[in-house]
């Protein structure tokens, strides 16, 4: 018998439709019901030290989502006998809202959209662009896993080169390593972030690396917040030194609570809101409404194949981050 135990929320239909893909081994649990000897898996993006100390039999951690967060990357470094995975699902729609950030911010869409509703057809006169073309530009995607590639992928189809930047590039030409990034960006039509974010990628584009940009290129970010610099992206876009910006991943997060009662809960400590140059999103490059049936889907997979005992698949190696 394989012991699962789910700590993050998900409706009761989509508990059913866990249950219903699972093999007859498998038996779940959740929330503060849980086995009184232990399980064997823990689905958590946030495991407490008594889940992992208090569980003898404990040998695998999924997070169910992509990105492992920093304090789970940690704590899961003391604990080299439990295996660390991760649950991809979104890969798709995040790329999506990569090319839709990069393509709302180039076009100037938003600003756009809000005069032509007060019946205004141009834009304000501030001497800035209306556009930029990114047909034969430069696509410098950061981090070039499997978001990556999806997005590199879109971009092609626009007519943009590529220059994938991972911490082991491959033999292709598109393909460079982290330390050919300052020579990149002063060539980029576009710095598409979107590698994981650990202690060694915290804060790696700052305002040094912002400065090397072309005033026309566009920032877009579906990582984390914390791979760009807060203030030094806040301060390039305030003195227009690159021309825009998408943001879906941010710097403060609302509580639970804040959540719940639809409270308002600024996203940085700095007012990004008055800027007309950045388009922002509230973190919800995954939302869909085929996300909770995609995740189901696939954490139904990893389970089966636990339960068949063969390696479950999207190991993280928490020293590394991914």
């Amino acid at each position: 018998m394989l012991k699962v135990h789910l700590n993050y929320e998900t409706g009761p239909e989509h508990w059913a439709d866990l249950q219903s893909r699972l093999a007859p081994g498998i038996r779940l649990s959740s929330g503060e019901c849980r086995p009184a000897n232990g399980f064997d898996i823990l689905v958590s993006g946030e495991p407490t030290l008594e889940e992992l100390e208090g569980n003898g039999r404990l040998r695998a951690v999924i997070v169910p989502w992509v990105g492992v967060p920093l304090a789970t990357l940690d704590r899961m470094k003391e604990f080299p006998s439990i295996a660390l995975h991760n649950l991809p699902y979104n890969i798709g729609p995040t790329a999506e809202m990569a090319v839709a950030l990069l393509l709302a911010a180039a076009k100037r869409i938003v600003p756009y959209d809000q005069r032509l509703r007060r019946g205004y057809w141009s834009g304000e006169h501030t001497g800035v662009p209306g556009s930029v073309m990114l047909d034969g530009g430069l696509a410098v995607i950061l981090g070039y896993g499997r978001i990556g590639r999806r997005v590199a992928a879109a971009c092609r189809g626009l007519g943009m080169r590529i220059a994938g930047v991972r911490r082991n590039p491959g033999t292709s030409d598109e393909e460079y390593a982290l330390a050919d990034l300052s020579g990149l960006l002063p060539q980029a039509a576009a710095l598409i972030v979107c590698l994981p974010h650990t202690h060694q990628t915290d804060r790696l584009i700052g305002s040094r690396e912002l400065e090397r940009l072309p005033s026309n290129a566009v920032l877009v970010n579906v990582a984390r917040g914390g791979i760009v610099n807060e203030e030094a992206l806040y301060r390039t876009l305030q003195a227009r030194r690159i021309y825009a910006a998408g943001i879906d991943v941010w710097y403060r997060y609302p509580s639970a609570t804040e959540r719940k009662q639809g409270l308002p809960h600024p996203p940085s400590s700095f007012p990004f809101h008055t800027l007309d140059n950045v388009v922002m999103s509230p973190h919800r490059a995954g939302w869909s409404e085929e996300k909770e049936p995609a995740r189901i889907a696939e954490l139904a997979n990893m389970l089966n194949a636990a339960a068949r005992g063969e390696p479950m698949p999207y190991r993280v190696d928490p020293r590394q981050g991914y």
